[in-house]
């Protein structure tokens, strides 16, 4: 065991495996006008959870994002943080441009899709050089980006994945966040047993378990069936 596994319990915790449950639902962004804020949420679509204001001063306001388990949460006496300094807050999409595609009809001020020509390119300032346009060649699962802000200037990434690497998805059961989040799932299926059929020359008579199998291993991270 080494000097800093020994100090800090690291090598401990492994061994004894996972734990209680700590399940993120929730984060907190720095607002300087509630209601602006509130109104801006409320236009994304996002699902409003909550806007609790007590005597004191302290009020709390709570949105969803379609198909999240994490929710955000904002108002006053909240946090210190100044308004604006929550950077790089990532929503998942399956399809990047229809996500992008749905904001901007909106009326989100955001960007157009782009990938990282360089490492961390996707925290760089609006148009910097490490960012170019387009999505990641092939469509690279964690690769393709378009960002927005809200009228504090926090700012939100919406990050493409469409294969988990391996480890990030329970294997012991396969969940969809949204409808959308299966139906884009079944036309990756679609479309890779489409080549499946071509390889073979013959109909697939199979396809559900075809279908069943390439999208649990999709959201495992794990070899794709051919």
């Amino acid at each position: 065991m080494s000097q800093l596994e020994k100090a800090t319990g690291v090598n401990d915790a492994v061994t004894k495996g996972p734990g209680i449950d700590m399940k993120l639902e929730a984060l907190v962004i720095p607002v300087s006008d509630v209601d602006r804020a509130k109104q801006f949420y409320a236009n994304l679509g996002w699902r409003l959870d909550a806007d609790f204001p007590f005597d004191n001063g302290f009020r709390v306001v709570q949105f969803t994002p379609p198909g999240s388990v994490c929710s955000a949460q904002f108002g006053t006496n909240i946090t210190s943080a100044a308004p604006g300094s929550a950077q790089g807050l990532y929503l998942i999409v399956p399809d990047i441009q229809a996500a992008r595609g749905e904001l901007a009809a909106r009326g989100v001020n955001i960007s157009e899709v782009f990938h990282a020509g360089t490492p961390g390119a996707q925290f760089q300032p609006d148009g910097a050089s490490g960012r170019l346009s387009g999505p990641a060649p092939d469509h690279a699962s964690y690769g393709s980006y378009a960002a927005f802000r809200d009228p504090d200037g926090n700012q939100w990434l919406l990050q493409e994945v469409t294969t988990r690497l391996p480890g990030r998805i329970d294997s012991g059961g396969t969940s969809f966040a949204s409808a959308d989040d299966l139906a884009s799932a079944l036309r990756r299926a679609e479309a890779a047993h489409g080549e499946h059929e071509k390889r073979t020359g013959q109909r697939d008579e199979n396809w559900p378990e075809w279908y069943a199998a390439y999208m649990v291993a999709e959201q495992a991270g794990k070899d794709l069936p051919e």
